[in-house]
Order: C-alpha cells, then sequence, then structure tokens
C-alpha cells in the first residue's frame, strides 16, 4: 500500500504545479459554481410562483358564482407541477415541458405554459447548468489531469527506472488514478458541500408550499444518488484516461485519442442518438394524434346503451318521467366515454416517448453520458418520467373533480317534467353555490420518491457501473503489458 501512496502523492504534486491543470480546473470550478448559484435562484422563484398560481387558482375556483354544476366543469381549473428541490441541480426537461394543466369537463389536457417559450432564442439555444458541467466540462478536466501520467514517464525517462526499482504496474496504475483522483476532489468536494447547502435552502417545504419553516433536506436521497452516480462517470473517464496514457505511443497520441472521444461522447452522440430514436421508435405527430382522438370521440354507441340501461333502472318509457336528473347523468356518462379515449391515446402516446428514452439509454454502451444525463435527470426528478407520473395525476383529479359536480347534478339539480317550457327559455335552472366549489379539495400532488427514479434507471445505473468496471480492468491491463522502448 506504500508504494501505491507514495506515487498517488508524487502524481498529485505534479498535476498541483501545472499551471494549466490548476487553469482549466479553476475555470470548470467557477462555472460549476455560477451553475449552481443560478440553479438555486430559478428553483427558489419557480417553486414561488407555482405556489402563489396554485393559491390564484383555487381562489377563483371557490369565488365563482352560482351556476350550473357542469358549467362550472367547463369553467375548470389549473393544476401546477410543483418544483423539484433537486431541480437546481439538472433542470433537465422541465423547460420544455408545461408546468400547468387546465383541468376541464370532456377533455384531458397536458400540462402547457412551458418555461423555454418566454425565453429569447439565445437563451434557449443552451443554458449552463450544473449538471451539463458534470457532465461535459469535468470529464474534459480528467483528460487534462490524466492523458500524460503514463505517456510523459515514458518520454523523460523515469518509467524504465521506476519499473527496474520493482514497483508493480498494478501499483503504479492505482497511484496515479489516486492522484488524479485526489486533483479531482479539490474541484468537486466545494462544489458538492454548496450543492448539499443550496438543496437546504431551495424549498424547505416541498409538500406544503404555503408553509415556512426552517431549511431541510427534503430531496437529500435524490442528491446522494445522483452524486453516487457522477462518481461512477468521472471513473469511467478517470480508468479510460489512464488506460489511453498507457496505449499511446506519446502524450500526444494521448491527448488526440481522448479529445475525440470527449467530442464524439459530450457533442456528437446525444443529437445522433436522438435522431436515431426517433426514427427507430416514432411518436404520433400532433395532427395524427388529433385525428385518431377525434375518430374514437364520433362513436356514439355508448349514447343508446345508457339510455336504454337508464329507462330499465327506473322502469319509466321516456326520458322525460325519469325521476333524476337526465342532463347530470349523460354528462358524467360522456365524461368517462371521453377520458377513456383520451387515456387510451395519451397512454400509446407516452409509451412512444418513453420506448425513445429506453433506446437512448441503451445507447450508452458507446457513449456514457447517455446513461449519466438519463440517470441525472431521473434522480433530479425532471424527465420524462416525472412529468406524465405528474400529468396522470393531475387527470385523475380532473376526473374526480368534474365526477363530483356531475354527480351533484344528477342528485339535486332538476328532473325534466319540474323545468317549464319558460324557465328553460329563462335559463333559469338548478344553480349550485360556494358550499358545493368548498367541497372540493384543492389538488395536492406528492411527486415519486427516490426509489421509484431509480427502478426506472436500472439499464443507465449498470451501464456506468459496467464502464467503469471495464476503465478499471482495461487500465490494469495495459499497466501490465506497457512497454518501456
Amino acid at each position: 500500500m506504500k508504494p501505491i501512496l507514495i506515487i498517488a502523492r508524487k502524481e498529485f504534486i505534479e498535476i498541483a504545479r501545472d499551471g494549466r491543470a490548476r487553469a482549466a480546473a479553476g475555470i470548470v470550478l467557477a462555472l460549476l459554481l455560477v451553475a449552481l448559484g443560478f440553479g438555486w435562484k430559478q428553483q427558489r422563484e419557480t417553486a414561488r410562483q407555482q405556489a402563489q398560481a396554485q393559491r390564484g387558482a383555487r381562489a377563483v375556483w371557490l369565488n365563482q358564482p352560482e351556476k350550473d354544476p357542469h358549467l362550472a366543469a367547463h369553467f375548470g381549473t389549473y393544476a401546477f407541477k410543483p418544483a423539484m428541490p433537486t431541480s437546481y441541480f439538472d433542470p433537465g426537461v422541465d423547460a420544455y415541458l408545461g408546468a400547468a394543466v387546465l383541468l376541464e369537463a370532456h377533455r384531458q389536457n397536458v400540462p402547457k405554459y412551458a418555461p423555454v417559450q418566454d425565453r429569447t432564442g439565445v437563451a434557449r439555444f443552451g443554458e449552463l447548468t450544473a449538471a451539463l458541467a458534470l457532465q461535459s466540462l469535468v470529464p474534459l478536466v480528467i483528460i487534462l489531469l490524466a492523458f500524460a501520467a503514463f505517456g510523459a514517464e515514458r518520454e523523460q525517462g523515469t518509467l524504465r527506472q521506476l519499473l527496474s526499482l520493482g514497483v508493480r504496474p498494478r501499483d503504479l496504475a492505482l497511484g496515479k488514478a489516486l492522484g488524479v483522483a485526489g486533483a479531482l476532489a479539490l474541484l468537486l468536494v466545494p462544489a458538492a458541500i454548496i450543492g448539499v447547502i443550496a438543496l437546504a435552502f431551495s424549498n424547505p417545504n416541498q409538500n406544503n408550499l404555503n408553509q415556512s419553516g426552517p431549511p431541510s433536506l427534503p430531496g437529500l436521497p435524490r442528491l446522494s444518488l445522483m452524486l453516487f452516480g457522477y462518481l461512477l462517470y468521472f471513473i469511467c473517464f478517470v480508468a479510460l484516461s489512464l488506460f489511453v496514457s498507457a496505449r499511446a505511443r506519446s502524450s500526444r497520441l494521448a491527448l488526440a485519442a481522448l479529445l475525440g472521444f470527449w467530442v464524439w461522447n459530450s457533442l456528437l452522440a446525444p443529437r445522433v442518438v436522438t435522431d436515431l430514436a426517433r426514427r427507430w421508435r416514432p411518436a404520433p405527430s400532433p395532427v395524427q394524434f388529433a385525428e385518431n382522438v377525434a375518430k374514437d370521440m364520433r362513436d356514439l354507441s355508448w349514447l343508446n346503451e345508457l339510455k336504454a340501461r337508464t329507462l330499465r333502472q327506473y322502469n319509466v318509457a321516456r326520458i322525460e318521467d325519469l325521476p333524476v336528473n337526465w342532463n347530470g347523468r349523460l354528462q358524467q356518462a360522456s365524461e368517462e366515454h371521453s377520458s377513456a379515449v383520451y387515456e387510451k391515446h395519451y397512454r400509446a402516446l407516452w409509451d412512444a416517448y418513453e420506448r425513445q428514452q429506453r433506446v437512448q439509454q441503451w445507447a450508452a454502451f458507446g457513449a456514457p453520458l447517455l446513461a449519466a444525463r438519463s440517470y441525472s435527470m431521473s434522480l433530479a426528478g425532471t424527465d420524462f418520467a416525472h412529468y406524465r407520473d405528474f400529468a396522470v395525476a393531475a387527470e385523475r383529479y380532473r376526473q374526480t373533480l368534474i365526477k363530483a359536480l356531475n354527480d351533484h347534478l344528477a342528485r339535486y339539480g332538476d328532473t325534466p317534467s319540474q323545468v317549464s317550457i319558460v324557465d328553460a327559455e329563462l335559463g333559469q335552472r338548478y344553480r349550485a353555490d360556494r358550499g358545493l366549489w368548498e367541497q372540493i379539495p384543492d389538488f395536492s400532488y406528492t411527486p415519486p420518491g427516490a426509489g421509484w427514479a431509480l427502478a426506472r434507471q436500472r439499464v443507465s445505473l449498470s451501464l456506468l457501473c459496467g464502464w467503469a468496471l471495464a476503465g478499471a480492468a482495461l487500465t490494469l491491463l495495459a499497466a501490465r503489458r506497457m512497454k518501456v522502448e
């Protein structure tokens, strides 16, 4: 163990003395801290705005005037997706997907009003986030720190001396890996500490945004698992850099090869794989989706079945003879039909998107960034799976809301025999008041836990572990077969 520590100390000192390495690490650290600061500020502001909007929507719902309950169903209300505590670290696709959904009768809407719509073209081109810095910039720093680990020893003639002194190639590789890791820790540990502090002050009461209290760490399990994934990702690059350095004939060739891989991994692979996933697992276009929904909506076989069933239930021959409000029953049946149609087509659409996501996950065999990106967004709660979970929860609430209004109309509304021709012409029908609006609870959404997110990232986590283990094994093998010329 002592030779390994001596080698690690030597490697660390050489890296620390390299002005270029210090400059690169300092720039990346500064960018990372700036990204964390801006992300934290944005998360706080987003959480405040969403909480305020949710309270405003509830106030509008409660203060609506007396009206037919089904008209209130068409009036509707809004549900807002809460900002995840860890979204400051990795905003994922939150900026490109909607954060508010209109809940109304006979129609399932998807969350709209994506934040990116309010940004300028330059802002939409890209923004610096902590996740982007860790996924693209830190690997570049690792390459700059480690590309000459073995090449410099060979070119300076010290590699022959080390091996002649009986230093085992395995100890040499492990010592250099520890030296690079120690230098990298000077960059990452301060950022991790700042990240935990930012989490404590990001959103103290995520489940109840109307309360205030001391800082807490509701997202600590997610953040801890996320950092573990990044640790595996960095091990991949440390091992890969040492492997190439051991196999390349010179430091320049090692640097060129590693930079080429970095360009593929960070710049080309995400775009190429995204396009391929759309081709291999196509999803219905908005026009096709609307046409499919409209086609199923035109099927009115349910209406005749409803009439026959209701007449048999009350043993009457005409709708006008029913002792209950027919309109309430009709509207609820129509609601159930439309909900089933929308659920069918949205499930098919979202399943297609998730198949595209799985293609990108498995593509991490050739680019570890794809696994790290998918894993990071999932643990941050800002991927498509969390968006879908919120949309499904909002739809369940919408169905409960509309059913409560329609059931109330069917139970307390005027029966056909009670509505005169004059009343119908004057619009004097049954009206509900604030008492009914207050009976319907406000929308409340609790995001799934870290275990739920982790279970959906088994492929990405397995591939990250595979990259790390394969890189370590190749590095040890290359060190054993290293030749001294």
